[in-house]
């Protein structure tokens, strides 16, 4: 903030506006008063040294004139009207092509010297160009400025005070430096998302830009990212680049974000788009978001996980294969609570896998396994404690290979002592001793 200072001429302006006045045969009090006019001449300077210097124009140095001869009707018409030009100006460096896109509509430099100043605080809010309460206080401004200015017939006359509030709020919501959003070109951006695959560089640029833009406009780039991924029709190449985007910009996932991507993917179920709802699944485990989704639906991904990872332990060079699909469930299971239906499946999958075969257990995925085991619930963990006693392959491992038996009483190690239910207490010490 850089110091503003303004002549001393106030001290001569009573008897100037006496004068004045007396030669014209009007009463002094018509105008503001002596008082008024110095208390507002000495605030004038800490809300100009709010304004960037090259916004202190010349409606803001006709302001200061009007200020020092007690118009303030005057004066807040040219705050206005400085107030007006620089969110004009914020809509031409967010992208006049870029506001068709966001509004629906036709859009470029004639309908923006058209707009009502009522509408360009509409647009300017709807492009967050100014906040909520920015369009609040500055509509209330409007409003003043309609029936206090001498811009139109006035229903009174403004204070010092009045005036100051005024010019306070024109200067914080429209005329002081603020980050000016910078909208996305969408056609732009889903052509080069569906060309060809990204280059390190041009990914890098895309986030950059996309952060840049504003919250609106972002979630409807979340959801073109959705569309694109979950479209049987875009290619690996387009898919690739949408979940790339998108992970990259996953801080910027709002809960009304999360919401529209739930919204859609209930959508493509309840259509009968099953290739869509399964891709849109695949979207959001990439993201991590698959606590948003319901219990039957978490139970299911969840089901299909473990049965994949069985299927390569059970086969042929697993200790070699299993790496990736332990990490998945992993993965999954970092993203919200195990469905009770699953816990069974999940512990036995976990356990088994860990606990490995006569000959071993894949040494790449075991910190895979161990960390599950470690977040294991109380619930999961009786399971766990109890999968001996049960009829099972991990059960029949235990009761016939030492080196099983031995690597599964290293796994319940893992297990925080306080995290056992009481019933199993007993069962966990004799394993562990």
């Amino acid at each position: 903030m850089s110091e503003v200072k303004l002549p001393a001429i106030i001290d001569n302006t009573p008897t100037m506006l006496s004068q004045l006045t007396t030669s014209l045969g009007i009463p002094r009090e018509i105008l503001a008063s002596d008082e008024e006019i110095k208390y507002a001449w000495q605030n004038l300077p800490r809300e100009l040294a709010r304004i960037p210097k090259d916004r202190l124009n010349v409606l803001l140095a006709r302001m200061c004139v009007a200020v020092a001869t007690g118009l303030f009707d005057s004066a807040i018409n040219y705050v206005w009207n400085s107030a007006i030009l620089e969110l004009r100006e914020r809509v031409r460096d967010f992208g006049l092509q870029v506001v068709p896109q966001i509004i629906n509509k036709s859009f470029d430099e004639k309908a923006l010297l058209e707009l009502k100043d009522a509408e360009l605080l509409d647009l300017c809010t709807s492009l967050n160009l100014i906040t909520e309460d920015g369009f609040f206080f500055l509509n209330q401004c409007r409003e003043v400025r309609n029936n206090f200015s001498a811009a139109h017939p006035p229903m009174g006359t403004l204070d010092d005070k009045e005036f100051i509030l005024f010019l306070s709020r024109c200067t914080k919501y429209a005329l002081a430096e603020t980050v000016n959003p910078k909208g996305v070109n969408m056609h732009a951006f889903i052509s080069a998302l569906k060309s060809s695959r990204f280059s390190n560089v041009q990914e890098a640029e895309w986030l950059a830009r996309l952060n840049e833009t504003h919250e609106s406009q972002r979630e409807m780039l979340f959801g073109t990212l959705h569309g694109v991924y979950c479209d049987p029709a875009s290619s690996q190449e387009a898919r690739l680049n949408a979940i790339a985007i998108a992970n990259g910009l996953s801080a910027k996932i709002t809960p009304k974000i999360r919401a529209n991507f739930v919204d859609q993917h209930s959508e493509y179920l309840a259509q009968g788009k099953t290739d869509r709802h399964l891709a849109s699944r695949q979207f959001l485990e990439k993201l991590g978001l698959l606590s948003s989704l319901t219990e039957p639906e978490r139970h299911a991904i969840i089901s299909s996980a473990c049965k994949q990872l069985m299927s390569v332990h059970n086969g042929m060079d697993n200790f070699y294969n299993e790496p990736p699909f332990a990490q998945r469930l992993l993965e999954i299971s970092r993203q919200g609570a195990i469905p009770e239906s699953i816990q069974s499946s999940y512990v036995e999958t976990v356990a088994t896998c860990a606990v490995g075969n006569p000959y071993g257990y894949s040494w790449a995925a075991v910190a895979h396994y161990e960390e599950m085991i470690r977040n294991f619930s109380p619930r999961e963990i009786s399971i766990m404690l109890n999968a001996p006693n049960q009829r099972s392959v991990l059960s029949t491992r235990i009761q016939n290979y030492p080196n099983c038996r031995e690597r599964f009483k290293a796994l319940v190690k893992l297990i925080a002592p306080e995290s056992v239910p009481t019933s199993y207490k007993t069962t966990y010490a004799q394993w562990i001793r």
